[in-house]
């Protein structure tokens, strides 16, 4: 880096001014004053450089912006409203200036979507490759926080927007494959994810909303987190999953299977949702694409599939 640790922090700080009544970066700790009546949400993620980002085809905008999305999507998940976040990094020693301001700004244009202070973190030098930890905190009033525990026999599960883009951006990226418009679109849904917060604060006010979680392994592999923690099964209408045009035209392109992508894909940070019947969270823009039933020896009855199984993505 030509700039120091301590110049480029202080570049951060300027962009990330504190709220008032709350202390920022600059001290040992951030110091963010409670609020009663709420629940304080906490979550963080990590990205690594050859695991979950290449160097070599994304841009610092873009890795700035999701390195910060991918963690608000935690706190729509449970129907939160962000707070703040700490930005953490190791930074190998060649990277440039250029590269780390448009990083920040990347993370400072979708933080500010939602009001989100960046209050502090850590950066460091790395002898190999790029690290990046995010920790956000949210916040939820007392016993509203959505959980993945409390889904129940006879809800329907639902998805918000369309599933599978992301993991065919990615699938564009790895492959090579020529970047016509419908592939740049689906690029863009893999390095732009939008975190469906609004949408998240309206279902956990909602009556009947039970459980929820974002979408960042894919359906295949979060649903049975929701099922496992409440005890229950499901059966899942392949045929009802909501599929973008540009997915379904670069599958039938590139010959690939668009329903493993929909399902095993992951990062599309979109929301899961059981709800019971009276809901009907169509009139919120999901789609229903499923029934939650009680317990049996498979977990996932899959409707209308040509797969008896299918597998998300899981980092071990």
């Amino acid at each position: 880096m030509k700039k120091g640790e301590f110049e480029f922090i202080d570049t951060i700080r300027r962009r990330f001014p504190a709220p008032k009544g709350t202390l920022g970066i600059g001290d040992d700790c951030a110091v963010i004053p409670q609020k009663s009546g709420m629940d304080t949400l906490v979550s963080t993620d990590m990205l690594i450089e050859g695991s979950h980002f290449l160097l070599s085809d994304v841009k610092p905008y873009d890795l700035g912006w999701k390195s910060a999305a991918v963690n608000i999507s935690d706190i729509a998940g449970m129907g939160g409203k962000p707070v703040a976040t700490f930005l953490s990094f190791a930074v190998p020693k060649n990277t440039d200036d250029s590269f780390l301001e448009s990083f920040i700004e990347g993370y400072k244009d979708i933080s500010s979507q939602f009001g989100i202070p960046l209050l502090g973190g850590d950066t460091v030098a790395s002898n190999g490759s790029m690290c990046i930890n995010v920790t956000i905190l949210g916040q939820a009033p007392a016993g509203k926080a959505r959980l993945r525990s409390t889904a129940k026999p006879g809800d329907i599960v639902y998805v918000s927007g369309t599933l599978g883009d992301s993991a065919a951006g990615l699938k564009v990226i790895l492959e090579g494959i020529h970047r016509g418009p419908v592939e740049e679109f689906l690029i863009d849904r893999h390095y732009h994810p939008q975190p469906r917060i609004n949408l998240g604060l309206k279902l956990a006010m909602t009556d009947g909303v039970h459980a929820m979680m974002d979408i960042s392994d894919g359906v295949a592999s979060d649903l049975p987190h929701i099922l496992e923690a409440s005890g229950v099964s499901a059966d899942i209408d392949v045929k009802a999953l909501p599929l973008s045009d540009e997915i379904r035209q670069a599958a039938a392109t590139h010959g690939w299977d668009v329903l493993r992508l929909a399902l095993e894909g992951g990062e599309d940070y979109e929301l899961l949702v059981t709800a019971d019947p009276s809901a009907d969270l169509r009139k919120s823009g999901l789609t229903p694409i499923g029934k939650i039933k009680e317990k049996s020896a498979v977990q996932i009855t899959w409707l209308n599939a040509p797969y008896m199984t299918y597998n998300g993505y899981h980092q071990f």
